[in-house]
């Protein structure tokens, strides 16, 4: 399975706030280019917390006319998840999946499926059991940490907005707040390297194995 990574990432490298709040500082084309990698997935995948915090649906907008909306997992270690979330509400959207990993889910919605599972079991039965070729990962980054923990991620995509700056030791990267080095080093190639004239700079990199 092809697990890719999109961000926004601020010029000192952070994702968003200590509070980890939404923050909006890139531009509306890189929204739309947002939409063209999720139309390349067969699945969508976030971590609760960011689902929360960036308010998010998990679609591609009609007006880019998807050939099919993908699947859309939603990772939490506790198993909760406030059902009142738009997500569960979404009727255009793809099919959703829970994963509690130390806890079991105990959402019950019509059209959801719920596992309670490893991070790494899970991903085996995304590829074997419902036919994902491509997983795009949105965050947030504690649930990257452990894909990369994993050495799955083969592709990331980095929008840096050069006219931002976020500060704070405690603001996440796309690592989420890290403390500690990756079990190994996982190296990176840039495929992808493209100047934009909004002050942002959009760069695609390729695992090196």
């Amino acid at each position: 399975m092809n697990i890719i990574l999109n961000f926004a990432i601020s010029a000192d490298g952070k994702i968003g706030t200590k509070q980890k709040n939404a923050s909006k500082f890139t531009s509306q084309k890189d929204l739309e280019r947002l939409w063209a990698i999720r139309m390349r997935a067969d699945a969508l995948m976030v971590g609760r917390g960011t689902l929360e915090a960036d308010h998010m649906s998990m679609t591609i907008p009609e007006h880019c006319h998807p050939d099919r909306q993908p699947l859309r997992l939603i990772i939490s270690r506790q198993g909760q998840f406030d059902l009142s979330h738009k997500v569960f509400h979404t009727p255009h959207g793809g099919a959703i999946h829970l994963l509690g990993t130390e806890q079991s889910p105990s959402a019950e919605l019509e059209g959801v499926t719920t596992h309670h599972q490893s991070l790494a079991s899970f991903l085996t039965h995304c590829e074997q059991q419902l036919g994902i070729q491509t997983l795009l990962c949105e965050g947030g980054g504690e649930l990257v940490r452990s894909l990369a923990e994993l050495g799955v991620i083969s592709e990331i995509n980095l929008t840096i907005a050069g006219h931002t700056l976020i500060g704070g030791a405690e603001a996440p990267g796309i690592l989420g707040n890290v403390m500690s080095h990756l079990p190994a080093s996982q190296h990176f190639v840039i495929s992808h390297f493209e100047p934009l004239e909004t002050g942002e700079c959009f760069l695609t990199y390729q695992r090196v194995h």
